[in-house]
């Protein structure tokens, strides 16, 4: 029994080691992919300039300086989802709080993409778009809303696992394209360290206007890309009547605060501008130019986020390998001395004499000198028999019976020895 009890624990502590190798090597490299359980909400505010909507019927358009502004950012997965991708819709807009319900919404866009859930990388190709947009709706359009095939390339919402302090491509759903996020600086949020990341479109490093983008329309026609309209409504010199074309621009710059191990934004700052203008350097005027943060719920939220993901990395990558290599160990050890021990018990019931000598379980070693009268063999002495009594009593006195007071029988007389001639 001990021998097999040994065998088992050998066997536990090699299969804990096995183990632990794996973890350390195959588990955690595949758990360290984008979950398919996203459902969250960011939200963000921050003030900017805004055209009035109401305007939009007079005869001259009015913009409103230093608006209370929110945008909010609905993140959900969708299909396909599987081991390999994740599916991302993101509803994002931007409205004003000081209006309410349509008459303050400013932008809206749905944007679907297909990420790869260990790079964070946009999957598409030349056959596949990887990503759609859905085509914007009028007011009271109850239509079902319409996807536009979007090719999406570089990452998107997400960084990926362990971020690296470098330049990654990061796509725009405005811009329709992806444009470089650089890595900044080190910097603690909530007690989290994050990586800083920058992204400019259309702005210099700056801040100010450089190449701006001329706005891809979702529309056939174009409709809110380019904009006729009088002088007196666009409020430039001229002739009050004169028609005026101007073209929408779009520009923005964005700061991501990432977690390096798991490439959760837990937090953003975004500066967008959407303007009209003849020259792009030179904007005529306003639709929306805003800065919004993310809030502190959004912040804290996130940050949680990130670390639930970090511990669920580390139990699979350190804790269970370390604890299992420790565990297996001890186990081997253990096993390797109750195998020693079983067999010195096994041979000590086998043949008792084996086990005398120099080496005993707990007692003497075999550096103890043997005690010689311990050792050495009993001698057998002899029985040894009364010796008879010399002396003799008196004549005719009775012979003292050792026996007892009755007389003994007397043998026959020696016979005499012949004589010699």
């Amino acid at each position: 029994m001990l021998r097999f009890a040994a065998c088992a624990i050998i066997g536990l502590g090699a299969a804990l080691l096995i183990a632990a190798l794996l973890l350390s090597t195959y588990t955690s490299h595949r758990i360290t992919k984008i979950p398919l359980d996203i459902d969250t909400t960011l939200i963000g505010d921050g003030t900017g300039t805004a055209l009035d909507a109401a305007s939009l019927s007079t005869e001259h358009l009015t913009v409103n300086q230093n608006v209370p502004l929110v945008s909010q950012q609905q993140i959900s997965v969708e299909s396909p989802a599987n081991a390999d991708v994740v599916t991302l819709q993101v509803g994002s807009s931007v409205r004003r709080t000081d209006k309410q319900k349509d008459s303050g919404l400013l932008l809206a866009i749905v944007d679907t993409v297909t990420l790869n859930r260990k790079t964070a990388m946009a999957v598409s190709d030349d056959t596949h778009a990887g990503g759609s947009v859905q085509k914007p709706r009028a007011f009271g359009d109850e239509n079902p809303p319409t996807a536009i095939p979007l090719r999406h390339d570089g990452l998107a919402y997400r960084f990926p696992f362990h971020t690296e302090k470098k330049t990654y491509p990061y796509f725009d759903a405005i811009a329709q394209k992806p444009f470089d996020v650089n890595y900044d600086s080190q910097e603690d949020i909530n007690g989290l360290t994050t990586y800083r990341f920058t992204q400019n479109i259309g702005y210099n490093a700056d801040g100010r206007l450089a190449s701006p983008i001329p706005y891809p329309s979702l529309y056939a026609g174009a409709e809110d890309a380019k904009v006729t309209a009088s002088a007196a409504m666009w409020g430039v010199p001229g002739e009050p009547g004169e028609q005026v074309t101007m073209t929408r621009y779009y520009a923005a710059q964005r700061t991501f605060w990432v977690d390096p191990v798991t490439g959760t934004i837990v937090k953003e700052t975004e500066h967008a501008n959407h303007y009209f203008a003849r020259d792009p350097l030179k904007p005529e005027m306003t639709l929306v130019d805003y800065k919004i943060t993310s809030n502190e719920e959004t912040v804290e939220s996130q940050v949680n986020a990130a670390r639930d993901e970090r511990d669920r990395l580390a139990l699979w990558s350190r804790v269970l390998p370390i604890t299992f290599t420790a565990v297996g160990l001890i186990a081997l050890i253990g096993g390797g001395v109750l195998a020693a021990f079983s067999l010195r018990t096994e041979s000590a019931l086998t043949d008792p004499g084996l086990d005398r000598g120099d080496q005993e379980f707990f007692g003497r070693s075999g550096l103890e000198e043997p005690v010689p009268g311990a050792e050495a063999e009993t001698e057998k002495l002899p029985t040894q028999r009364p010796t008879p009594r010399d002396d003799v009593g008196p004549p005719g006195a009775d012979s003292p019976d050792p026996a007892g007071d009755e007389p003994t029988e007397a043998g026959p007389a020696d016979p005499k020895p012949p004589e010699r001639e």
